[in-house]
């Protein structure tokens, strides 16, 4: 099984307030109907078992960058946005937090009915990752959240978490089915978790002893356990600091976006709204889309798309939220009538961006960005779960 690496997560409570989830929903239907015009649900499905792709995602949507909060919004934004179009898109999603997770048996044996896909197989490997993840590896963490994600061939991928609120973390546990041969060899795409110290984790190359101690007395007798995987380890400090962004990538992106526009754009840069600021925002989007696995090693970096709701690094941008919504939304809709012009448009944003970064130094003012995004968050109709971003008032020295 591929090891797509693991991620620690600071515990967040709080919600996530009405205009900030309408509009999550939107970004999520478009951003998945893109993957799937491009790629076929099978990416979709990759994508959403990598860790790094997952919270980068999270980030781009306006969730705090760096919390565990992002599962089960991002995982509640998608399956409010999917399920109403599950026909049309081949995509199904299941469960959810605290109840809902025990929702999932009954809304995978529904599925199997419209779909034939074999029911009890799909509710069986629900039920399995749940139980490797609950009681085969004991890390104190009790699962909270179960999703269950599914095409109507019948892949899949599960994306569930667990609390453990002595230390006020979360993990987060991805499952891929496309190469999974056993629950009990390698089945994991990838742990999130902040690192506890020692733990009874029975499918753990180090657990072999005990493991076939064990199996001997039921006479099985697996023969490989999950190897440790990469981790991407999330701080628990709320603001976005340079430590936390490849700075490379994200001055290239800026300096592309806001200082030296493509001239080859013309029919992207023409649509009502586009300035620098919802391009910026948009080249994030598009590297959601298209970009590969290793561009998503620093999700901090797609705060600077949409902000964050906490207000870090800066107050959500509304008007520049619905602006890149509504772009990619007439783009992946057009897209289906055979008029393509403006997703290929978006698709070579991010491959642009990447080629300027090959010869490109990243200066020194990354305090200075995120000062001018406040500065500007007024501008672009800014708010956080504080409230609305206000003008900052200059200071003007007396001179008696």
């Amino acid at each position: 099984m591929k090891a797509s690496g693991t991620a620690n997560l600071p515990l967040h409570y709080g919600y996530v307030p009405s205009w900030l989830s309408e509009r999550m929903t939107r970004l999520g239907l478009a951003i998945t109907e893109a993957i799937i015009a491009e790629y076929g649900t099978v990416e979709v499905l990759r994508r959403l078992s990598d860790p790094f792709w997952f919270q980068s995602l999270g980030a781009v949507m306006g969730m705090d960058w760096h919390s565990s909060g992002i599962t089960t919004s991002v995982m509640g934004a998608l399956k409010a946005a999917i399920n109403p179009h599950s026909k049309e898109l081949g995509l199904y999603i299941c469960g959810g937090k605290g109840k809902r997770s025990k929702q999932t048996p009954a809304e995978l044996l529904n599925i199997a009915q419209q779909t034939g896909l074999d029911g009890n197989h799909l509710v069986r490997c629900s039920k399995l990752s749940a139980k490797v993840d609950n009681t085969a590896i004991q890390d104190g963490f009790q699962l909270y959240t179960h999703n269950f994600i599914l095409n109507k061939e019948g892949m899949w991928t599960v994306v569930q978490q667990g609390m453990r609120n002595d230390s006020a973390t979360a993990r987060r546990y991805h499952w891929h089915s496309s190469a999974l041969h056993s629950f009990v060899e390698e089945p994991h795409t990838g742990f999130c978790g902040i690192h506890q110290g020692e733990i009874i984790n029975l499918v753990d190359k180090a657990a072999v002893p005990a493991q076939h101690a064990m199996l001997s007395m039921t006479r099985e007798h697996p023969d490989r356990m999950v190897h440790e995987i990469k981790k991407l380890i999330l701080p628990n400090h709320h603001e976005v600091k340079a430590k936390d962004v490849d700075l490379k990538r994200l001055g290239a992106m800026l300096w592309l976006t806001q200082e030296n526009q493509p001239e080859d754009f013309e029919e992207l840069l023409l649509l009502k709204g586009m300035g620098p600021r919802t391009l910026q925002s948009l080249a994030l989007v598009s590297e959601v889309i298209y970009g590969t696995p290793s561009r998503f090693t620093d999700p901090a970096r797609f705060s600077f798309a949409h902000g964050g709701k906490d207000g870090h690094p800066f107050p959500v941008p509304i008007n520049v939220y619905d602006e890149t919504i509504e772009v990619l939304s007439k783009a992946v809709q057009q897209a289906k009538i055979g008029q393509s012009d403006k997703q290929q448009a978006i698709q070579q944003l991010s491959i642009i961006a990447r080629n300027v970064e090959k010869d490109f130094s990243p200066n020194n003012n990354f305090e200075a960005l995120i000062e001018k995004e406040r500065r500007d968050s007024w501008k672009y109709g800014g708010k956080t779960i504080f409230g609305d971003a206000k003008p900052i008032k200059e200071h003007q020295l007396r001179l008696f």
